[in-house]
């Protein structure tokens, strides 16, 4: 069963119940998952911004975006307008897609993995999860990367709270550690 007819059919329902709310449509969802990662180094090596967007389409499945500088900032050799990072937004089915990837085979590939942990909520239900390395993907060769980097991943959900967000994310399977 997937992700999302999982929440449609038993996530929903429980959560209602759980959080006692009046109206399904009170029910917290994830409405997008941002993947971004910062690349300070693609000022000096154009490579790592080919292969850092290559990497990030292979493991979303959809086309990133290049972000660039605002304003020039001379301490980091950084002039307006050149290349700073890649980010996805994923929406709808490739957003569940991906959670469901994350969930179930990325995270568990972490070397001495434990949980995520429960802090990294915004206040308003957002969850940040911070990755070290592309590799735990398993759409991303080994022999293929040039380089290990990280990246951010942000869930956005309609949650009101950090304990809304924090149901919802249990009910779908975040690995969360037990403190």
């Amino acid at each position: 069963m997937s992700l999302k007819q999982n929440y449609r059919e038993k996530i929903q329902p429980k959560l209602l119940k759980d959080l006692s709310l009046s109206n399904i449509h009170e029910v917290p969802k994830v409405v997008k998952v941002t993947v971004n990662r910062g690349l300070g180094e693609a000022a000096a090596n154009a490579k790592a911004l080919e292969a850092s967007i290559e990497e990030l389409a292979t493991i979303t499945g959809q086309k990133v975006v290049v972000t660039r500088a605002k304003k020039a900032i001379a301490g980091f050799k950084i002039r307006q307008g050149m290349p700073i990072g890649v980010a996805v937004t994923l929406r709808g089915d490739r957003m569940y897609a991906f959670l469901e990837r994350l969930i179930n085979l990325a995270l568990p590939r972490i070397r001495d993995f434990r949980g995520v942990s429960e802090k990294s909520f915004d206040g308003r239900g957002n969850y940040t999860l911070g990755v070290k390395e592309q590799i735990i993907f398993p759409e991303i060769s080994f022999d293929k990367i040039d380089a290990i980097r990280g990246m951010d991943i942000t869930i956005v959900t309609t949650a009101r709270n950090d304990e809304e967000g924090r149901a919802l994310l249990r009910e779908m399977g975040m690995p969360f550690r037990s403190n």
